[in-house]
């Protein structure tokens, strides 16, 4: 066998009696025995908890009358999961009927064991942009919800869902979806094994047709409601529970309400709800709003649905009415605010008083609901129904009451935001300046957030919020916030790959800064815009967004911003080339991007900006190599390394050591590329950079392989194999004899 103690200049080095020999000041040569076991040695962290997740709403206790409909899932399921393909289930019934009730009901009592490998839960409501809902968002929260690790999650939609089945290809899973609109929402949700129970307000003829069981949820009957009404009020006389019951339209979601309210108020009693109700469906109430309310039900006027939205609307504004003055300011508050979830800490920083009391006064009438979150601060949601109604009265709000509460809402949000990008990218070049407020002022009681973990959680699980908070301001005219929030939440786009918020958000930041005629802010909002473009990639949308940006670089100050732009061109200049046929076409746009580069370099020096400088020349590099130029690669790496080591840029020093190994390989010194991507590996999992750890494990297979060197091979597979598992994923397949 070849070992790889011998260079491609045909020198021998001693192999594994020798420890000495380095690879310019920055890796130490070894023999192929002493680097398999250094390579059996790394450590890596402990896999996550083997705990199936179990994501969705809880069921409640009280439940009544729907035997056939429980059955008829309960059928379905059994009947789907012994087949060898995955099932669909459609639930179908008005807002607020109770389908997603029904699924938690029918999973609590018999389809969790059919699943054992854990259930998923998603409400498209919240990822829903323009009628169109954002899928690789979808598939990137039930990754990380089976452990994949954030760092193997890939950006593209068709990468995720390729992974997604990969990983979900042996699991017994059940798959929830609410609001559900279009078949191929669902289609796109279907687990590899196991099943998909979606619920929506209208039957999907397609899915149908493919094979989906339907079931549909109508609102109670009047036995079935005035049952319901009496195992909340047993003592209840029965007509004036059935009153109550054909005054709500036997609707769950408004009985439930109504219920809850006078449970709240012993000193009332069910009369006094009949009273109040019928005072509201025969009094002067908005018959424009009712109907609004009832088409946001996925309903129409004048059918018996209708009725239905009529009542509810009803019952809400009676409900409202009762709750006390505080808790009322909230409600019409949470009717204003963009987005669907809210904090305490965003109620105070609207205007809100007694927030705890209001909050705790609205879960008890059951018009607002806790949600599950990764990160800290408990966070609220109205049902999408009386979400409806509250927007609904908050349109009789005063218009500048109204304005002044978002102007609130944009500016607690935006400073939020930068606080959460200097957390998760340190001191990374930006154009706004720091926000004025502290980040323990945006806090009631404790800070948002601590550390940069901690930051990036927050920011994820206010991604719908931010995506509507931009356009209310940009909607708004608040041109400086739109382009601040966007420059800020390139920590959150970039670090979780939400690519298509980054594209939709950037160009709300172009149009912002065309406002403010800021010519600087445009440059950095079309990079950004054209940097997720490249990660999708769509290269052609990204040069057409930096050709614009290149434009106006004569206006623009920073020499910063030159860099920026330029290191993304020579970004797609690479990747054009690795898509090239033509070694000649390859090394053409490889020297392209090696130019490109340069001007990136010169730009950060000229600053000087001690980061960009590593960073562009190990841009640089990258260029060389692909243009095969080894040796000038490493002279460019080892200034680098040095820059980096004195500047404490340690993050970067396994990225060298990659371009290192990749650049001794083409000169045929494998020795020293096998030292250099040791070095990247060492580095890589001392950072907790797994992904820099995969790749560095990667070249070492091929190098080894290359070399003939067997222990080395199989050490980096098995530590390979392992550091896959513990991301979350398989383990490569393995190597054919």
């Amino acid at each position: 066998m070849n070992g790889l103690g011998t260079d491609g200049g045909g020198s021998t080095h001693n192999t594994v009696s020798s420890t000495h020999n380095t690879v310019s000041g920055d890796a130490v040569i070894v023999g192929p025995l002493l680097m398999a076991q250094h390579i059996e040695g790394i450590q890596l962290p402990p896999p996550p908890p083997d705990v199936p997740p179990s994501q969705g709403p809880m069921p409640s206790r009280v439940f009544v009358n729907r035997t056939k409909e429980l059955a008829d899932l309960r059928d379905a399921a059994l009947s789907l999961a012994a087949g060898p393909e995955p099932g669909v289930v459609l639930v179908v019934g008005v807002g607020g009927v109770g389908k997603t009730q029904l699924v938690a009901q029918a999973v609590r009592r018999e389809l969790h064991r059919l699943f054992p490998d854990g259930q998923l839960y998603v409400d498209l409501a919240d990822h829903r942009r323009d009628g169109a809902v954002d899928l690789a968002a979808v598939l990137g929260e039930f990754l990380r919800a089976l452990r994949v690790h954030k760092d193997y999650v890939p950006g593209g939609l068709a990468e995720r869902t390729a992974l997604f089945r990969s990983v979900a290809a042996t699991l017994r899973l059940l798959v929830k979806v609410d609001n559900v609109q279009h078949a191929p929402e669902a289609r796109a949700l279907v687990p590899p094994q196991g099943l998909l129970v979606a619920t929506g307000r209208r039957v999907l003829p397609s899915l149908l047709m493919d094979g989906a069981v339907l079931i549909d949820v109508a609102p109670l009957d009047g036995a079935a409601g005035t049952e319901l009404v009496r195992r909340w009020h047993a003592d209840a006389d029965e007509g004036t529970a059935a009153d109550v019951v054909r005054l709500c339209a036997g609707h769950p979601l408004a009985l439930r309400a109504a219920l809850e309210w006078l449970a709240a108020r012993p000193q009332l009693t069910l009369d006094d709800v009949v009273r109040d109700l019928t005072a509201g469906r025969y009094g002067t109430g908005d018959d424009g709003v009712r109907e609004a309310t009832g088409m946001a039900m996925g309903v129409g006027g004048g059918t018996e649905e209708g009725g239905v939205g009529e009542a509810v609307d009803t019952v809400l504004d009676s409900v409202v009415a009762g709750v006390s003055g505080h808790t009322r300011h909230l409600y019409d508050l949470l009717g204003v605010l963009p987005g669907t979830t809210a904090t305490a800490d965003l109620l105070t920083a609207a205007g809100a008083t007694r927030v705890d009391e209001g909050l705790g006064e609205l879960l008890s009438c059951r018009l607002a609901v806790l949600v599950e979150s990764s990160d800290r601060p408990r966070r609220y949601r109205l049902h999408d129904v009386v979400r409806a109604h509250a927007r609904l009265r908050a349109r009789a709000l005063p218009e500048e009451r109204r304005r002044a509460v978002l102007r609130l809402v944009v500016d607690f949000y935006a400073d939020a935001a930068a606080h959460g990008d200097a957390l998760v990218l340190g001191d990374r070049f930006r154009i706004q300046p720091p926000p004025v407020r502290p980040l323990s002022e945006l806090a009631a009681r404790r800070t948002l957030f601590t550390g940069r973990a901690d930051a990036l959680e927050w920011l994820d699980a206010e991604r719908v919020n931010f995506r509507a908070v931009i356009r209310v301001a940009a909607d708004e005219g608040w041109y400086e916030e739109v382009w601040r929030l966007c420059e800020s939440l390139w920590a959150l786009y970039h670090s979780r790959k939400h690519l298509a918020d980054c594209v939709e958000s950037g160009l709300l930041g172009i149009e912002a800064a065309q406002h403010e005629a800021r010519p600087d802010v445009e440059i950095r909002m079309r990079n950004q815009v054209a940097r997720a473009a490249y990660e999708l990639g769509d290269l052609d949308r990204a040069e057409s967004q930096l050709g614009a940006a290149a434009d106006l670089l004569g206006l623009a100050g920073d020499p910063r911003l030159s860099g920026v732009v330029q290191e993304s061109r020579g970004l797609i200049a690479l990747a054009r080339g690795r898509s090239e046929e033509s070694p000649g076409a390859a090394r053409e746009r490889a020297e392209e991007a090696r130019q490109l580069f340069e001007r990136a370099l010169a730009a950060n020096r000229a600053v000087p900006d001690p980061h960009g400088i590593v960073v562009q020349s190990y841009n640089v590099a990258q260029a060389l190599v692909a243009g095969e130029r080894w040796a000038d690669a490493l002279d460019v790496l080892d200034e680098a390394a040095e820059t980096a080591r004195t500047t404490g840029d340690e993050p970067m020093l396994p990225r060298i050591d990659l371009v290192r190994a990749h650049a001794f390989a083409g000169l045929g010194s494998l020795d020293r590329a096998v030292a250099a991507a040791g070095a990247a590996a060492d580095a890589a999992a001392g950072l907790k950079q797994f992904a820099k750890l995969d790749q560095a494990l990667e070249l070492l297979t091929a190098l080894a392989d290359r070399a003939e060197d067997r222990p080395l091979r199989a050490a980096c597979e098995e530590k390979l194999g392992a550091l896959r598992r513990t991301m979350g994923l398989r383990p490569p397949a393995a190597p054919t004899a």
